[in-house]
């Protein structure tokens, strides 16, 4: 079996040792699994590639936060172009990862101040849902005020929401990238780093997988 660990993509070499890294971790957790990386856009080898070098049943795991485009059409049409006869999709990391963006806004020095929620933005409303659902998901972790904005595509902007006003920011992010830096060249006096290879985003990644394989299981 062959776990195919799909993410966006960047031209920051940041981002993907970040990426390379989760898959090292998984590497190691499951020992007897084939562990590769994809990307879904920007940077090589993409899904399409990675799936025609693979033999026997493939589980994609896509490394997002929310079920945009990429998740939703993207990913599938590319395993659609591979012609793999047998490779399956899991649902995205999505808003379970809170708790590690909690955890980075408190390394960052966060010490009470109302949150800003900064997600990198999609046209898709189910995505922006997902978006929103986390960021409800901190304000009760955080019991402060917690306000989304986004880095493009949709409003309102994140550097339209903090200027001249007192937010930590709060990185719904997986890796650095360029969307980091513009959260951190913004006005916010607190930055929180992206969520990262971070031992919880193993587990989930173990979690979609192992998941995937259940109805394979159950059926003998």
């Amino acid at each position: 079996m062959t776990l195919v660990l799909v993410a966006h993509g960047t031209r920051d070499p940041a981002g993907r040792e970040v990426v390379h890294s989760l898959a090292a971790q998984v590497r190691a957790r499951l020992s007897d699994v084939d562990v590769r990386v994809a990307f879904a856009d920007v940077c090589s080898p993409g899904v399409t590639d990675v799936l025609r070098t693979v033999d026997g049943p493939a589980v994609l795991v896509p490394a997002f936060l929310a079920s945009g485009y990429h998740v939703r059409i993207d990913i599938p049409a590319q395993v659609e172009a591979s012609g793999h006869p047998a490779a399956v999709v899991t649902r995205p990391l999505g808003p379970s990862l809170v708790t590690v963006a909690y955890e980075r806004l408190v390394e960052a020095g966060w010490s009470g101040e109302p949150i800003a929620f900064a997600a990198a933005g999609s046209s898709d409303p189910r995505a922006l849902a997902d978006i929103h659902r986390a960021a409800g998901m901190l304000r009760a972790l955080a019991g402060v005020d917690v306000e989304v904005g986004y880095v493009t595509t949709a409003r309102p902007r994140i550097t339209d929401l903090v200027r001249g006003r007192r937010f930590a920011i709060a990185s719904w992010l997986l890796a650095p990238g360029l969307f980091h830096r513009l959260l951190r060249d913004s006005s916010a006096g607190i930055v929180a780093e992206p969520i990262g290879a971070h031992e919880r985003v193993v587990d989930l990644v173990e979690r979609r997988y192992r998941g995937a394989l259940l109805p394979v299981t159950l059926g003998g």
